[in-house]
């Protein structure tokens, strides 16, 4: 059976949590994953149900006994990227068999179902999800919140063992009145009768009342906390979107309506958008100090730094975390023009920006033996202190610049500035650095399908460009 939680806007993360956590101390747990829009690149979807059954065999001996036997008798289990083969035969197949010997029920998390990317990245999953986990025995349950997008919908929302719950029909308006009066209970000049407005205007939206919070709180000098209130207050819902006059409200306060702010918030977060990975803002901003220009070179904090309410990762300095939007919805209000108005991000090449940044790291930063090995004769797994040599010798910035720098480069159309900074990795000693890096990181096979790609991009732009000395 699955339980699909449909958020409108809702702290999902949070919701998560407490029910992993809960079942985990029980010992009901049998895995949690979660997808996240920053990590497309890293094609979650294809490693789900291999991480799954790797979580449930640690768990069971019997389990794990089942997903072994499975494996010894198709080694090709490893590397499949089949992904109803790996359901069938490292999940549904090993249950099964071990399901009389398992008492209890175990619980199965799968998080953010709509932040796996495309709907073709989920296709092969949903159909497994809307018909083949009805296999399950009745005792193994999934658990998975979800955006209610048109293709999660379709797949699941009439399927029999599937029971939808919106959000929005769990969290009530006490729920929102104690999250808003232990936020803004301290704060002078907010009582009982501003909460209630409050809970009362976010209509259910915890995210709303939750980024009503920041906006109160004092924050910035010559206005009372009360003044805030009675300006958030003013703002109107255009067509019903409460969140985005929230979004509207929020952005106004931090980034203001002055050019040149707009001009590198667009920047900004056109670059954090289009990254493959989440970085901190140091490694943001060390691939933004190279971009081609140089008017681009500024540092990450005089926009980011103002945007803790709807930003991880971008006030605590002395511990630094990655860059990543409190709330799903923020994305797709930066990008969508009839939303966001003059925060909409805009339609700019980032791409070649960072595809630019990342082999002038690569050129500048690469080195033999750069995590600085005694011998050459043992496997990276052999090294005792591989992992500390690798954060001391690979910076972040580094690290995602070797690994994503291709991608970048096959959204770029052809230009000859380009293509030479290529020839500049490639045709030189600094491709055997690239790979020495790729082994340390355990990155070589996801890049090997960039490779080729890259390879037709240079092909191409010789045919187009004869003139340019690629060879």
């Amino acid at each position: 059976m699955i339980r699909t939680w449909m958020p409108r806007a809702y702290s999902g993360l949070t919701a998560k949590l407490v029910i992993a956590m809960w079942f985990k101390n029980v010992g009901k747990l049998g895995s949690c994953f979660c997808f996240t829009r920053d990590r497309q690149a890293e094609k979650l979807e294809e490693k789900m149900f291999v991480t799954i059954a790797h979580d449930m065999a640690i768990h069971d001996p019997l389990l794990r006994r089942a997903v072994a036997a499975a494996v010894a008798a198709d080694n090709s289990l490893k590397t499949t990227l089949d992904v109803i083969q790996r359901w069938e035969k490292l999940i549904l197949e090993p249950i099964s068999k071990v399901s009389n010997a398992v008492i209890g029920k175990v619980v199965i998390v799968i998080d953010a179902l709509d932040e796996s990317g495309s709907p073709h990245s989920r296709e092969h999953i949903l159909s497994i999800l809307g018909s083949k986990v009805a296999d399950l025995p009745p005792n193994f349950r999934i658990l998975l919140t979800s955006r209610p997008l048109l293709d999660i919908k379709e797949a699941l929302v009439k399927a029999r063992h599937v029971q939808v719950t919106s959000l929005d029909d769990v969290l009530t308006g006490h729920d929102i009145r104690l999250y808003v009066s232990n936020k803004l209970g301290p704060v002078g000049g907010i009582g009982d009768i501003e909460v209630r407005r409050i809970v009362e205007k976010s209509d259910g939206l915890f995210e709303w009342a939750r980024l009503a919070c920041e906006f109160i709180k004092p924050s910035m000098a010559g206005e009372t906390a009360k003044e805030r209130f009675d300006d958030l207050m003013k703002h109107g819902s255009e067509d019903g979107r409460l969140l985005d006059s929230m979004y509207h409200a929020t952005l106004e306060s931090a980034i203001g309506k002055r050019p040149i702010a707009l001009e590198r918030f667009r920047s900004m977060m056109q670059q954090v958008l289009s990254m493959l990975q989440p970085l901190t803002m140091h490694a943001l901003g060390a691939m933004r100090s190279v971009f081609p220009d140089e008017q681009d070179h500024y540092d990450m904090g005089i926009i980011l730094g103002f945007m803790g309410s709807l930003w991880s990762g971008v006030t605590n300095k002395s511990t630094p975390g990655l860059v990543h939007p409190l709330h799903a919805s923020f994305y797709d209000f930066l990008t969508e023009p009839s939303r966001s108005g003059i925060y909409f991000v805009g339609e700019v090449d980032m791409h070649r920006n960072l595809a630019s940044a990342s082999l002038h790291i690569l050129h500048r930063d690469l080195c033999f033996n750069i995590c600085k090995l005694e011998s050459s004769y043992l496997c990276n797994s052999e090294v005792s202190d591989i992992e500390e040599r690798i954060g001391a010798n690979i910076p972040p910035h580094l690290s995602y610049s070797c690994q994503f720098w291709m991608k970048h480069l096959q959204g770029t159309p052809f230009a000859t500035d380009l293509a030479l900074q290529v020839k500049g990795i490639l045709g030189s000693e600094r491709v055997l650095f690239w790979f020495e890096v790729l082994s340390l990181l355990n990155a070589l096979g996801s890049v090997a399908a960039d490779v080729v790609v890259t390879a037709r991009w240079l092909q191409v732009s010789q045919l187009t460009y004869g003139d340019l000395p690629l060879k």
